[in-house]
């Protein structure tokens, strides 16, 4: 296909949890059995956003709780928590809970900074004068620590249970999890905090233009500054793709309508803070591959996230993510695990 060296050893999917405002449960069941058919198509991963005023998935640890035990194998993560509205304690207690259900297959994607809809929720989740409030980067690094299984006080601390004298520590331990963190990081600033600070990095089709008006350019400095700050740690690229080979006429129309509708936006800077797009990627499987193969980004990482469209029907969406596990994945180098069969 191309003389560029791509492989991409794993794949993994992000899916946005919406649902009919009147009926979340419809949605939400449909979202959990879209991982679970991802899992029996061998995706190494499946990804939930947590947003919030939406109606989509807004506490990403108790839909990952109830994901843990409708799949086995597939690895689950947040891409990403926005931090600001959360206690590093109580949001470390709650994902520690979800890997332990998991297994260890839990993925835990953050982003710090000022949340969306500050100006509304602000008043419902903090005392006082909210607006006076910081929500830096440090809130990451508590998060962590809570993760490190680090018993609080010193040898001769100890809390009374039920159960006798205790060492305290946050419960439950979920060894590993720490190496499982990722930053959501869509500027240079962000990316070098996280590999300083030894995160993985999710980075995808949204990022901020500094000192470039190209967003592969953009992505590129990103990574190199990421890596330049000494971390070996994963990277991870998310990318909107929807292939239509075994869709019919009417829902190829929908989608290329759908790329169509956003085009405008990445063609330039967008905003005060030089937002940067990256095209949507519809079509034959063909010419996606000929797209992704002419993807600078591609040769430089080797996890792949395919991004599925919020607009998009459930039964659409499984169409996108069979077509892609079977005829785009391949082609980039990636091979499902032996055990895995592909699903009707």
């Amino acid at each position: 296909m191309s003389g560029r060296k791509i492989f991409i050893s794993h794949i993994g999917f992000l899916t946005p949890g919406n649902y009919p405002d009147d009926d979340p449960l419809s949605g939400l069941e449909q979202t959990l059995q879209q991982l679970h058919y991802g899992e029996a198509l061998g995706f190494d991963s499946a990804w939930v956003r947590q947003r919030h005023l939406e109606p989509g998935i807004s506490s990403a640890s108790a839909f990952l709780a109830a994901a843990t035990q409708r799949t086995s194998r597939i690895e689950l993560g947040t891409a990403v928590i926005p931090i600001g509205y959360e206690s590093p304690y109580r949001l470390a207690e709650d994902l520690a809970t979800v890997d332990v259900l998991s297994r260890g297959r839990l993925n835990i994607g953050v982003s710090a900074g000022r949340p969306l809809h500050a100006e509304l929720i602000g008043p419902l989740a903090f005392d006082g004068d909210w607006t006076r409030y910081d929500f830096p980067h440090d809130r990451v690094l508590r998060f962590a620590d809570n993760l490190r299984g680090t018993y609080f006080g010193d040898d001769e601390t100890f809390i009374k249970t039920p159960f006798g004298p205790q060492r305290p520590r946050l419960q439950p331990y979920a060894k590993g999890l720490i190496e499982r963190i990722w930053y959501g990081g869509g500027s240079q600033h962000s990316a070098g905090w996280a590999g300083r600070n030894g995160f993985n990095l999710l980075t995808g089709n949204v990022i901020t233009g500094e000192g470039t008006d190209d967003f592969f350019v953009a992505q590129s400095r990103l990574i190199k500054t990421y890596r330049d700050s000494g971390t070996q740690r994963r990277v991870a690229l998310g990318r909107v793709i929807a292939p239509f080979d075994s869709a019919d006429a009417p829902t190829r129309r929908r989608y290329r309508d759908y790329a169509d509708g956003r085009h405008q936006r990445t063609l330039s800077p967008q905003g005060e803070r030089r937002t940067l797009f990256a095209r949507d990627i519809v079509g034959t499987s063909e010419k996606i591959l000929e797209r992704l193969f002419a993807d600078p980004i591609l040769p430089e990482i080797s996890e792949l996230r395919l991004e599925l469209p919020y607009e998009f029907e459930h039964e659409e969406s499984r169409q996108i993510l069979h077509d892609f596990v079977t005829k785009i994945a391949p082609e980039l180098g990636w091979k499902a695990r032996p055990e895995i069969r592909a699903a009707s």
